[in-house]
């Protein structure tokens, strides 16, 4: 999101020659000391901008300055083509718009270039969905995207995880797509939240403005509220010493538990692997998952658990018969 910003200051200076910090905060709905970060980004990238003081003053792009798209590498070019968010961009209406764009940029581009974006482009594909992830219904995201678009402040019917509805009413910040999954950014009483859309029930736009809290940066906030959510998860560590066979799928993400170090293997192939689950119900039936390729070292209390469970697996089978 930054370099798209970064260049859209570009293209506006190079419009306009001089704009002021708070013009192009206002423009690019981002605070004066985002905008002041910018122009230091871009200034160690060699962009000739400066600041002139006084009343007429402001951040300045040189006359003989242009903003040439032909110049991009070919790594650069290669990003532009391949990051496309296919199933976001359709949720929001731009699917059509961003593939026009990309037209548009491909078209301008010299022969060689040309032919290196549409090699990448038949070659490289970056698929943002999950094999276990589920499309989710999300009816009032036009609603929503509308309130950002015009900033204004909207009354919603939210249904919590618990299946409790509530009524808030908010002032929308940004909207997140974490793979499918979209999510809305808002406050509520100045207090900046998170909501799943898909669990808006209704939305009602209001005529009145969105406040917007001073200096509010929507990817900065993202990032510190998925890194505490990782770090508020609940924890149940626990030890294996698993055969060689099983080490592959223990090292790989699974659902909710996941490997955090193996040691060496010893001389017989097997490893010993701290490994980390939601709860304990969820560690046993991981461990269980892998048979005899696996043995519970610690806790003492998940390995007797484990062997309980197997003893009642064990006699459910026995009490059947062969049928």
């Amino acid at each position: 999101m930054r370099a798209g910003r970064l260049l859209a200051i570009l293209l506006l200076l190079q419009r306009y020659r001089r704009m002021s910090a708070r013009a192009l905060a206002e423009r690019l709905e981002v605070s004066p000391r985002t905008i002041q970060r910018d122009m230091e980004a871009l200034s160690m990238a060699g962009v000739p901008v400066y600041a002139e003081r006084g009343a007429r003053g402001g951040w300045v792009l040189p006359d003989d300055y242009r903003v040439d798209l032909s110049g991009l590498t070919e790594p650069e070019l290669q990003a532009l083509f391949l990051a496309q968010p296919v199933r976001p961009l359709a949720d929001l209406g731009y699917r059509e718009a961003a593939e026009g764009a990309l037209l548009k940029l491909l078209v301008t581009l010299p022969d060689v270039q040309r032919r290196e974006a549409e090699r990448a482009r038949q070659r490289l594909l970056i698929d943002t969905s999950g094999w276990r992830q589920g499309e989710e219904p999300v009816p009032c995201l036009p609603a929503l995207q509308d309130a950002l678009c015009r900033d204004r402040r909207v009354r919603v019917v939210y249904r919590r995880g618990d299946g409790t509805t509530v009524e808030r009413q908010l002032d929308p910040l940004g909207l997140v797509a974490k793979g499918s999954p979209w999510y809305l950014v808002a406050a509520v009483d100045g207090e900046v939240r998170t909501y799943r859309v898909s669990r808006v029930q209704s939305v009602t736009v209001t005529d009145e403005p969105c406040v917007r809290p001073e200096g509010f940066d929507l990817a900065a906030y993202w990032a510190e509220s998925t890194a505490r959510f990782v770090r508020e998860l609940p924890r149940y560590p626990f030890t294996l010493r698993a055969a060689p066979a099983a080490l592959p799928r223990l090292g790989a993400a699974a659902g909710y538990v996941r490997a955090e170090r193996i040691e060496p293997p010893a001389a017989d192939g097997w490893a010993v692997v701290h490994l980390v689950a939601d709860v304990e119900e969820v560690a046993v039936g991981y461990v269980l998952g892998f048979g005899d390729a696996v043995e519970v070292l610690d806790p003492p209390a998940l390995r007797q658990r484990v062997l309980a469970t197997a003893r009642r697996v064990v006699a459910f089978y026995a009490g059947r018969g062969e049928e």
